[in-house]
């Protein structure tokens, strides 16, 4: 019934004025260090509202360090710590965040393969969520598109009853407006924080983009806010999909 109830607050779509069902269970698929936080905003407002949440960080994401922040056997070391530092500051205990040992393939992404599926189930079942989070799976990104098809697999070979809230991601190509969760100012700030810690992406983005990870992600929130029309300067946008086991 719980997730009957979770699919009623999300028929809202503003997620905000959702009336939620104590004691949902949520887990999120990070395919990398850094994807959780872009969700930051809405897992805040289900863990405030009596939400258990669970994280899993599914590749080292090394190749995303720049080879003068340090040296190459230290870069996915220091991206599971830059990871570990947001989730502290989030409030998520530490024993709710998992480091998965996946195979990457060539790209150094999630592979979409059988025995991912298995690890990716194995950590899945137990917690049976109700609620599962992941970036869109229509994105430029190998490491989305390969989680999201992980994703699907695992849920229907599980036999698994979730609703999965897929977000919106800078490379995002198309999604679908399902949900949202609008935020202000203050938010944004507490928002940025949290992506800070992710120093090799605020680091990155300056020296190639010129701007940094924290106004990358916050700079896509306030466009998504723009297309909504609304009056709150920023939101966080879902395409939701319902899987019945």
């Amino acid at each position: 019934m719980k997730i009957l109830r979770a699919q009623k607050a999300i028929e809202t779509k503003r997620l905000t004025d959702a009336i939620w069902p104590q004691g949902l269970r949520v887990a999120v698929l990070g395919p990398h260090p850094d994807d959780f936080d872009e969700a930051a905003v809405t897992l805040k407002l289900l863990q405030s509202n009596g939400a258990t949440i669970s994280v899993a960080v599914l590749s080292g994401s090394a190749i995303g360090v720049e080879d003068s922040y340090c040296a190459p056997e230290q870069k996915a070391e220091t991206r599971r710590e830059e990871q570990r530092r947001s989730c502290r500051l989030f409030g998520l205990p530490d024993d709710e965040l998992f480091f998965l040992p996946l195979e990457e393939d060539a790209a150094g992404e999630p592979a979409d393969n059988e025995h991912n599926q298995l690890i990716i189930g194995d950590w899945l079942a137990p917690r049976m969520p109700d609620l599962i989070f992941l970036p869109h799976g229509h994105d430029q990104k190998g490491g989305h598109r390969n989680v999201y098809s992980l994703m699907r697999a695992v849920v229907a070979g599980r036999r698994l009853n979730l609703i999965a809230m897929l977000n919106r991601d800078p490379k995002t190509v198309s999604l679908r407006i399902d949900a949202f969760t609008p935020y202000d100012e203050t938010t944004a700030a507490w928002k940025a924080s949290l992506l800070r810690c992710h120093d090799t992406q605020q680091q990155r983005n300056l020296n190639t983009r010129g701007y940094g990870f924290d106004d990358r992600i916050l700079g896509m929130d306030r466009k998504n806010a723009a297309e909504l029309k609304i009056a709150e300067p920023f939101a966080e946008l879902f395409e939701v999909e319902i899987h019945r086991g």
